[in-house]
């Protein structure tokens, strides 16, 4: 199908197909074995299916659309054998995730805004590669010409702070900073007023990734926001979600939850290269209506990449 166009150059396409090697083999196991002795997609091959999909954590509610949607297919193309099964779910998956994503950006863009830069606020529970992303991501919009700064306003924990101090030091872009314990929305105020004088490109603000009391979480992003919006009046641009994909379904119900206390606008899903569940990555992008816009496939600083939902399917089902 024309869906599947290599926009990708060939050393990101590489690393993606080795990030979803435990996946894709994992899901291809599952598969040869629903099949086995079958030559035709029937009902007892569709129920194997919807088994195996649910198993490599797409999610029910995704795994059941994707299976009406090959009933329909196969109702209408009265025959199809098993060994085109593999093709029927590339295209069928991707018909799906074009109906409800937009993650179709092919290298890492940032918005120019009007009244200063583009405030990024980031937002997940501790352990998930939150830093790591934020890092990342300010290596890759600094190699694209921007001025970042970042702010450490996730003040919960010491090591947060150092962590990002690490970052900053290692893709060489400035941070704003204060001491353990103090107001986030005071750190962030700080980062923004030091990022209008620079004249910076890209603001990327750390928050402290607790959801032990999601009306305290939704209280304190609130304020963040607020605060950020004296100096910047529609800060912030974007609020990014990150998910680690190595915990399934877990990171849906992080979605669930922090979509339910904050305005969140897009998703990273992390460490996919570690993990044979990586079929979560579509079941997220089907169910949330927010675009997962980044998606973690190493562990090098090359290694986060522009999620694509065709490059995904292609080298999830290649």
């Amino acid at each position: 199908m024309s869906f599947f166009k290599k926009i990708f150059n060939k050393e990101k396409k590489e690393t993606l197909d080795k990030g979803l090697e435990k996946s894709k083999n994992s899901f291809f196991e599952k598969l040869g074995k629903a099949v086995a002795g079958k030559s035709k997609v029937d009902d007892d091959v569709l129920d194997n299916l919807e088994e195996v999909l649910v198993s490599s954590d797409v999610g029910v509610n995704t795994t059941l659309k994707v299976i009406d949607r090959i009933e329909a297919r196969v109702a209408r193309d009265k025959y199809l054998g098993t060994d085109e099964l593999n093709q029927i779910l590339r295209e069928e998956i991707a018909g799906l995730l074009s109906e409800t994503n937009t993650g179709d950006a092919t290298q890492f863009e940032v918005p120019t805004q009007n009244d200063g830069p583009h405030v990024i606020m980031v937002v997940g529970v501790n352990g998930v590669g939150k830093t790591t992303t934020i890092g990342k991501l300010a290596y890759q919009f600094k190699k694209a010409g921007k001025k970042v700064v970042l702010g450490a306003a996730d003040t919960f924990r010491a090591a947060a702070i150092d962590q990002l101090q690490i970052w900053a030091d290692r893709t060489e872009v400035p941070i704003v900073k204060q001491s353990m314990g103090s107001d986030p929305a005071s750190v962030a105020f700080d980062t923004l007023q030091s990022a209008v004088n620079q004249q910076a490109d890209v603001v990327i603000i750390d928050t402290a990734g607790r959801l032990h009391n999601k009306v305290n979480l939704m209280n304190e992003l609130t304020k963040v926001k607020r605060v950020m919006q004296k100096v910047v009046s529609n800060a912030p641009h974007e609020v990014l979600l990150v998910l680690d994909g190595s915990t399934g379904q877990n990171a849906f119900e992080q979605a669930k939850q922090f979509t339910a206390a904050t305005e969140v606008t897009s998703l990273a899903v992390t460490k996919l290269d570690g993990t044979a569940k990586g079929g979560v990555v579509i079941g997220i992008s089907d169910q949330f209506q927010i675009p997962v816009k980044y998606i973690g496939v190493g562990e090098g600083i090359e290694d986060l990449q522009v999620f694509n939902k065709f490059e995904f399917v292609d080298s999830f089902f290649a």
